[in-house]
């Protein structure tokens, strides 16, 4: 496993990348910044899963979207970005959009000063369309600048892809940990990043992309995973 030791000053900004000639931050909220194109990457806000799970009678507890939204307000308000570009799974499914979730995320949006836009993902092709108090553009894949935008994580001959879908983690093991901990992460390969599930109510799954370096998000803190640890760092 990968032993990662936390810096003593993290930047609230994250860790600075460079692709395709243009600068990025990692951010410890999960999001991308791209500061040039004042616009923010994000996937897998799986809005109305809490909702879904309640559907089918298990206990699971409210106030998920509500910090979840919280968390996509102080990112806005951190980087004054104008755009969020959504890469897939907006929404959980047909079930967990319930009136008040549509209520809730109507209100965000109106008070926000940032224009969602959304890459369709599996989960969303669930509803026939999106709640029309959303007002969201919806597309299946887009193209800004040097970059393409979509659900699945697959090269694209057009740009770079930044994707979702994978919900990516690493398994962190400090001194005197067996285990370790499980992470979320951003895997950025050579031809393709995945952005780790922005929604806290999500598990993660094993990064498979041997290219791909990572960037786990630990606290407040994002650390780059040391390269050539292999798979035995990578979350199960």
């Amino acid at each position: 496993m990968s032993d990662v030791q936390a810096p003593t000053a993290a930047s609230p900004a994250g860790i600075e990348i460079t692709l395709a000639g243009e600068q990025l931050w990692l951010r410890p909220d999960r999001t991308v910044h791209w500061p040039a194109a004042n616009l923010l990457l994000v996937a897998d806000l799986h809005w109305g899963k809490t909702e879904t799970f309640q559907r089918f009678g298990l206990g699971v507890p409210n106030g998920v979207l509500t910090d979840d939204l919280a968390r996509l307000t102080a990112a806005v308000q951190a980087t004054g970005a104008r755009q969020v570009w959504v890469l897939g799974d907006l929404v959980h499914g047909a079930l967990g959009i319930t009136p008040a979730v549509v209520a809730e995320v109507a209100a965000f949006l109106a008070t926000t000063r940032a224009e969602l836009r959304l890459v369709m993902g599996n989960h969303d092709r669930h509803l026939a369309a999106l709640p029309a108090a959303w007002a969201i553009p919806v597309c299946a894949q887009a193209q800004v600048g040097p970059f393409v935008l979509q659900h699945e994580p697959e090269p694209c001959a057009e740009g770079y892809v930044w994707a979702g879908h994978l919900h990516p983690a690493v398994r962190i093991r400090g001194r005197g940990r067996r285990e370790g901990v499980r992470l979320p992460c951003f895997a950025v390969g050579e031809r393709v990043g995945v952005l780790p599930a922005f929604s806290a109510f999500t598990g993660g799954a094993a990064v498979r992309d041997p290219t791909a370096r990572c960037y786990a998000i630990a606290g407040d803190a994002v650390l780059a995973v040391p390269a050539g640890r292999g798979p035995a760092g990578r979350a199960r």
